[in-house]
């Protein structure tokens, strides 16, 4: 679980500079300052869950069992949901979508709280 928690967190973490690159230079007068403000959003917390996928995959090793295993997925889950539905909201303008958002900050809190919960009971 440690190699594929590691190999997530660096894709994740990869994807999360080329979003923010690609806001930066090639959607900077595309969207709105409001738009590319939900994008750039989308792009940073993408980043706080790859690199928590790091920690967890060295939580894993260190903690063995259940709760950190779920809070890799669940962190996996929040940047799919969360900084997703913000990037497809940015780019479409399709508003029902940041009803999506909510599930994926959720799913960030959970993994967090089960990171801590796996190492709390060590």
């Amino acid at each position: 679980m440690d190699r594929t928690f590691f190999a997530l967190g660096g894709v994740l973490a990869l994807l999360g500079v080329a979003a923010g690159a690609f806001a930066a230079h090639a959607l900077k007068g595309h969207l709105s300052s409001d738009m590319l403000d939900v994008f750039e959003t989308g792009a940073r917390y993408q980043m706080y869950g790859a690199l928590a996928l790091l920690a967890t995959a060295w939580a894993v090793t260190r903690w063995p069992g259940t709760p950190v295993e779920w809070a890799g997925w669940l962190l996996v889950a929040g940047v799919v949901l969360f900084s997703g539905s913000l990037y497809v909201l940015a780019v479409t303008g399709v508003k029902w979508l940041g009803a999506i958002t909510p599930f994926g900050g959720l799913a960030f809190l959970a993994g967090f709280a089960a990171l801590a919960w796996g190492a709390w009971r060590g």
